[in-house]
């Protein structure tokens, strides 16, 4: 149950276990584990280890690929066809997809086993897994803790050993602050490099898919299914597809990082400092050249973020009215109140409270006030970093401010909840690859991160950089005790 997508895939392709053999055991440990972290919204037993027979017989025939057979699980964003997708909301519990998203054929072509859909902030709007209609999920490092949001689900699940690795997406640090929070590896590819057909859609000019997994090597894997271009998604970039491990092998000297001085002012915790301190004392001792940046308007992004993204999710949550599909209230007077009744009924408080502020500035009078600075604003912090990039070639720095905190602790503040993504909510506006990688332990033993940012399309050599690191550490290999 610890073995790495690398490792999996290499013991399937020398006969050591067959996929079947393998889906059973992870099935098993999620039977047993679930109750307990509740990462999993529905778990596809049948599916599961028909996928396996079918990927034993392709192996037996010579026709599996890298991953073919290897189980793993889909945050349950992306629509399957004839598998519940709820989004982790009231308003889509009994949403069946009638077809497969972009990236769900990619992983079925691969061969990959999914197990099931795991849990989620409700539409993907949280940064702590306590929004989701279906109760929030435990962190397997500590169960008092917040495994962090939105993909917390798929972060705990390959934690804890329930699954290899799993999708997740990421609209503000919703990959790489849940990666952070339970010791795992995640990666935010640039936007348009996944296809957003058939993801349920939060805000669409920030939300972008990615893997999650153990160590940087499977997120490479796994992205190289993952990625590709997508003619139904029309932000989708038309790219040759290119592979993700090529860089993996590269020496970490000759690269220069980059540590944006704002990232280590007042609001950054002691502890998680130790651990960035130590993260970038390792490349150092790699070879990297370690160099100090600028990103002046990163204090902005919150602000920015927290305008542009309600006022999307307002406009495509405006479809779930009770009339097509989805949560219909049961009684209701007329057509008004069937629209009032069923989304009131249907959303939770924290999508109430963001498409309230999305229609707020959206609305006459404001639109110029509000999402038109709002936008410029995140020009200027894409500018930011352009500018950075000048000067070194990746950028390091903290995912969040502090470690996983406890269940309960922010839900009665949600700004303070949101200013636990000031580190990750600027790469989103400004459309780069951004990943998180286990760099240590913070004083109360749970997991911290270490952010690294790239230039557009730089995923290759950013990853090869994280692989490196993690050659040289072995935090991405520790597990919880459960």
């Amino acid at each position: 149950m610890n073995y790495t997508l690398k490792q999996l895939s290499d013991a399937l392709a020398a006969g050591q276990m067959s996929s079947r053999e393998l889906t059973r055991d992870y099935l098993a440990r999620i039977d047993a584990l679930n109750p307990q972290l509740n990462a999993f919204i529905t778990v596809d037993h049948d599916g599961a280890l028909a996928a396996a027979d079918a990927a034993d017989a392709a192996r037996a025939a010579g026709q599996a690929g890298a991953l073919t057979g290897v189980p793993f699980a889909h945050k349950d964003v992306f629509v399957t066809e004839g598998l519940l997708t709820t989004c982790g909301s009231k308003m889509l519990g009994n949403f069946v997809g009638p077809y497969d998203a972009h990236v769900v054929s990619q992983c079925r072509q691969a061969g990959l086993v999914m197990l099931g859909k795991t849990n989620m902030d409700e539409f993907a709007m949280g940064s702590s897994n306590e929004n989701s209609a279906f109760g929030a999920v435990k962190n397997p490092w500590d169960v008092k803790a917040i495994p962090g949001g939105s993909s917390g689900g798929s972060a705990a699940a390959v934690a804890a050993g329930l699954v290899p690795a799993a999708t997740g997406t990421d609209t503000g640090g919703s990959i790489r602050q849940p990666a952070s929070h339970c010791g795992i590896t995640g990666i935010k590819p640039t936007y348009g490099t996944v296809s957003r057909y058939g993801m349920v859609a939060y805000a669409s000019s920030l939300d972008q898919g990615g893997p999650m997994a153990r160590t940087a090597e499977d997120c490479a894997l796994l992205l190289n299914v993952m990625a590709g271009f997508d003619a139904r998604d029309s932000t989708c970039l038309d790219r040759a597809k290119e592979d993700y491990t090529r860089s993996l092998n590269n020496p970490v000297a000759g690269l220069t990082i980059g540590l944006p001085k704002e990232f280590f002012a007042a609001g950054l915790s002691a502890d998680v400092a130790r651990v960035i301190d130590a993260a970038v004392a390792q490349f150092k001792a790699l070879g990297a050249k370690i160099v100090e940046v600028s990103l002046p308007k990163t204090e902005l992004s919150i602000p920015a973020y927290y305008v542009i993204a309600p006022a999307e999710a307002s406009s495509n949550l405006s479809r779930y009215d009770g009339a097509r599909y989805g949560h219909r209230a049961a009684q209701y007077k007329d057509l008004t109140d069937m629209y009032e009744r069923s989304r009131a009924e249907g959303f939770g408080a924290e999508v109430k409270r963001r498409i309230l502020v999305g229609t707020y500035v959206l609305s006459h009078g404001y639109y110029d006030a509000y999402y038109i600075q709002a936008q410029k604003i995140r020009r200027l912090i894409a500018e930011d970093f352009q500018a950075a990039f000048q000067q070194c070639d990746f950028i390091l720095g903290p995912v969040a401010p502090t470690a996983a905190f406890n269940l309960g602790e922010k839900s009665d503040d949600p700004v303070q909840m949101y200013l636990s993504d000031i580190y990750t909510l600027a790469v989103n506006l400004a459309g780069l690859p951004g990943m998180s990688l286990p760099a240590g332990f913070a004083d109360n033993g749970r997991p911290v991160g270490v952010q690294l940012i790239g230039n557009y399309f730089s995923e290759a050599a950013m990853l090869g950089a994280a692989h490196q690191f993690q050659l040289a550490t072995d935090w991405h290999a520790r597990t919880p005790a459960l």
